[in-house]
């Protein structure tokens, strides 16, 4: 199947009201995990790879994103490629000519002004470039950089200062703060979907949510009817694949080839992302 736009996929989701599911990708069995699952239930996917997973990879995106665009090319339903939370200029330039078709770029932990400078510079260079970008605005908790808790007060995403953020920045879509969060291992998050739905209203554009392995898949189905059309999804993948690679281990002390404890792992991610899609319609 031919890699396909993000833009493309977010744009026909956000239209039939629905949602796209991006999934990040550090190793190849990430990638190889959600193609499984994307080509089992028949589901187009995003698959993201975020800065962080670039430097745990020594730094270099190449590699990586070579690996999982072969991947994608094999799956036999649409995939686009995303690099994702992309704060060092450097590394955004690195996209362009590269794999990917989209960019999310995070300046969100900067003061509010300097946000709205910094995004509407990495804009123009993707409009240069042919990327479609996405930004972040209020916070999605769980960065470590980041000042304040998602769930403290005043650090949900504002209608007026997001419509006025779209305007001067020209976003292709933007990441929203209506209480999920970054690296949540339960699904405990309450979203706050009244606020999506007038988000939705509000923005011309797509709107995307972060943190979305903390949120159970009833609150996922109505994070999508209020108005949600790209899904980013990670810490659930990991979680699934460090449980069983923990099974193997301790089930047999003796073992040390690699496949016999990656295998299953790969299949409980494959198991993780299709229970996702399937949540998403």
């Amino acid at each position: 199947m031919t890699v396909v736009r993000t833009g493309d996929l977010v744009a026909e989701a956000s239209r039939r009201h629905r949602a796209v599911a991006a999934v990040n990708v550090i190793t190849l069995e990430h990638a190889e995990a959600i193609a499984q699952a994307a080509g089992a239930t028949g589901t187009a996917v995003i698959m993201q790879i975020s800065e962080n997973a670039v430097r745990f990879h020594g730094g270099l995106l190449e590699p990586v994103a070579l690996a999982t665009a072969a991947v994608a090319r094999h799956c036999p339903v649409p995939v686009a490629l995303h690099l994702d939370h992309v704060t060092d200029p450097d590394l955004l330039a690195q996209a362009a000519g590269s794999v990917f078709s989209s960019v999310m770029y995070d300046a969100g932990a900067l003061p509010h002004e300097e946000n709205i400078e910094r995004t509407r510079e990495a804009v123009a260079f993707a409009r240069g470039a042919g990327l479609w970008l996405e930004a972040e605005l209020g916070y999605v908790g769980g960065k470590a950089d980041a000042p304040s808790s998602a769930h403290q007060p005043g650090v949900r995403t504002d209608p007026d200062e997001a419509a006025a953020f779209v305007a001067a920045t020209g976003v292709d879509a933007l990441a929203v703060a209506v209480g999920s969060s970054h690296a949540m291992t339960s699904r405990t998050a309450h979203l706050d979907a009244e606020l999506i739905a007038r988000l939705r209203d509000r923005l011309p554009v797509p709107l995307v949510l972060h943190g979305s392995s903390g949120v159970s898949e009833d609150e996922l189905r109505l994070a999508v009817r209020a108005g949600i059309a790209k899904v980013n999804y990670g810490t659930g993948l990991n979680l699934a694949m460090t449980a069983a690679i923990r099974h193997c281990l301790q089930a047999d002390e003796a073992l040390v080839d690699p496949r016999k404890y990656l295998a299953p792992a790969r299949d409980a991610m494959a198991d993780t992302v299709g229970a996702l899609l399937g949540a998403l319609g």
